[in-house]
């Protein structure tokens, strides 16, 4: 094995060849002309996708400021929905407070019941309401959120149906 490889000899090979068969290549230009049908259906392709594509890309556009109109609505939903529970947690314990203002002020152990047993019969038809008020507000949050996805999925449905 007197042989060596030498990395130079074989890029100047390759250049070689590369050369050689560029030569061929250039051998087999055509210089036909393309029909003009052929012209004009390329011509009426480009077109369409161009159309197609412009369609799609104002057909996402579109869902993106419907997502975005989403979005906004939940934050908007969740700072209502934080600031309900807040006012909810508030009025418990003002209501909380009060009765044990009231239950310091008791001369009795009757009284001290009696004015338990009051609260605890108030508290269940105030933990009832706020379940509802809590309720409403969440249908409402679901359905503002909800809104402008189905607006826009509505449009899109309208438009396919138009352009069928």
């Amino acid at each position: 094995m007197s042989e060596t490889y030498s990395p130079q000899a074989a890029a100047e090979q390759a250049r070689e060849t590369f050369r050689k068969a560029a030569k061929e290549f250039e051998s087999f230009k055509l210089d036909t002309t393309v029909p003009e049908s052929v012209r004009k259906l390329a011509e009426k392709t480009v077109n369409q996708s161009r159309e197609a594509y412009e369609r799609g890309k104002d057909a996402l556009e579109e869902a993106i400021d419907a997502l975005e109109r989403s979005f906004d609505a939940a934050g908007q939903g969740a700072t209502a929905f934080n600031r309900k529970l807040i006012d909810l947690a508030q009025r418990n314990l003002n209501s909380a407070f009060d009765l044990a203002k009231s239950l310091a002020g008791a001369k009795t152990l009757g009284e001290i019941v009696e004015l338990q047993s009051a609260f605890i019969r108030h508290q269940f038809d105030v933990f009832a309401n706020q379940a509802n008020e809590i309720r409403a507000l969440t249908s409402k949050i679901a359905a503002d959120t909800a809104e402008p996805i189905k607006n826009q999925v509505s449009r899109s449905f309208e438009s396919f149906r138009k352009a069928s």
